[in-house]
């Protein structure tokens, strides 16, 4: 399913009124209860290497931050916007207190920041200011909204006026982070009525498909002052500015409404999103890891195999000493990829493998036999072209046999549906033959001249 879909089901799930939300510090229930045992299987996985997890240690110091803030049942809140639209005036005013710096100048916020709100009737909600948008080329902005998407769980978009070009390409990107969003028209005291509801039904209009209406929102984190006129004696009147209050309840009381009924959720599923990346992101690193000591393993026996071939003088018994050799081989792969395999098993699966390369390549095999009858008849003083061209085909039979076994192992000790005719031939249908037979030639031919 992709995240449009998981998103979908999410809010159909939500939509009919949902049980208050347990208090903050009692322990989730049901999926999110799962949630939090799948982060800490992810945290404590044995399976993952120490030098892997010490190389990803930023990402699982994030899960475990996340595992923490879902225990703690928060929900933290992104806030972007151009500079001057008012993103930190309007956190600053959500808060209650002076958390983010406010300015008139660009560069006010050049990094994030984040506090709790301190009202306890807020507690478990966390703002996390942004640099400004238009600070910012696109690649970076872009960068900016995914990496702050990662650590929160909807994120509230601040605009003064009808969107630019450049606030409604960002929030398309916002939209694409699959996080809810929300859309403040700031500085609202500047209009009028009727001019305020026209604006806000267009801006419902132009971001229809990204922010659902009832979460587009009008407010004023730092409404103008009234100009009072205090009358003073002998007819000296004097003019003073009084301060207005921010007005932000509508989206207060929506940011919290969220947090009652969806906060958990949210939070439980932004951590599974991540947490299936980084588990993703585990897994290749394994696999890669494993490719490359496998590649070493096939690769050391290609080189014994096709040297003690090229070097056996006795008729027919070098291939039955190489298939000793590829068995063996077969039996460190499985160690490699944790099935160990017993080395009968092995044997067995050598012989299986061998018998559809027979059937694909038999002309091969018998370029093979027909070489170490040769050097039988020579009383083993084959020529060393000769024996590097036969040592050259079974190094070719190891690599075929070691990677045939290798998709085994990852596969789980199966050929898939398929068989293994069809895997076997598909092992041969990807690999160069020639630039491996090359290969090969050269290094056995390296070894031979060596040899005494």
């Amino acid at each position: 399913m992709d995240l449009d879909a998981l998103w979908r089901r999410l809010r159909a799930r939500l939509a009919p009124p949902a049980a208050p939300a347990p208090a903050r510090g009692e322990p989730a229930a049901g999926a999110d209860a799962r949630m939090a045992d799948s982060l800490r299987g992810l945290l404590d996985d044995p399976a993952i290497p120490p030098a892997l997890r010490h190389e990803l240690a930023a990402d699982f110091a994030r899960i475990e931050s996340m595992l923490a803030r879902l225990e703690r049942g928060e929900l933290h809140v992104a806030v972007f916007g151009r500079v001057s639209a008012g993103k930190s005036a309007l956190g600053n005013a959500l808060l209650g207190r002076e958390a983010f710096a406010v300015g008139v100048l660009h560069g006010t916020t050049t990094e994030a920041a984040q506090a709790p709100l301190d009202e306890a009737a807020h507690d478990g909600l966390v703002l996390i200011d942004t640099p400004g948008i238009n600070e910012l080329d696109g690649e970076a902005r872009e960068k900016l909204a995914f990496e702050v998407a990662e650590v929160c769980d909807l994120v509230v978009f601040v605009c003064d006026g009808d969107l630019t070009r450049e606030e409604l390409d960002a929030l398309k990107t916002l939209a694409a982070t699959q996080r809810p969003l929300l859309l403040a028209l700031n500085k609202a005291d500047r209009y009028g009525a009727d001019e305020l509801a026209s604006l806000l039904d267009h801006l419902r209009q132009r971001t229809q498909g990204l922010v659902r209406g009832q979460d587009v929102l009008a407010v004023a984190a730092r409404p103008a002052p009234l100009h009072v006129l205090d009358e003073g004696a002998h007819g000296r009147d004097a003019t003073r500015a009084q301060p207005v209050p921010p007005d932000v309840a509508a989206l207060r009381e929506r940011l919290l409404a969220i947090a009652a009924r969806e906060g958990r959720t949210l939070s439980a599923l932004n951590a599974g999103l991540y947490a299936g990346r980084l588990t993703d992101q585990v897994s290749a690193r394994i696999a890669a890891t494993r490719r490359a000591m496998a590649s070493r393993v096939i690769r050391n026996y290609c080189l014994a195999k096709g040297v003690a071939v090229a070097l056996n003088p006795v008729p027919v018994a070098d291939l039955l000493a190489a298939a000793g050799l590829d068995a063996a081989m077969v039996v460190q792969l499985s160690r490699v990829y944790g099935l160990p395999l017993t080395r009968a098993e092995s044997g067995r699966l050598v012989a299986v493998i061998s018998a559809q390369l027979a059937a694909l390549m038999g002309a091969i095999w018998g370029v093979q036999l027909v070489a170490s009858a040769l050097k039988g008849v020579s009383a083993g003083l084959s020529t060393v072209l000769t024996a590097a061209a036969q040592g050259a085909l079974g190094w070719y039979a190891t690599v075929l046999i070691g990677r045939a076994a290798e998709r085994y192992l990852i596969a789980g000790k199966s050929w898939g549906e398929q068989g293994a005719k069809r895997a076997v031939a598909e092992i041969v249908a990807g690999l160069d033959r020639d630039s491996i037979l090359r290969e090969a030639r050269e290094e056995i031919l390296k070894r031979l001249k060596r040899s005494p």
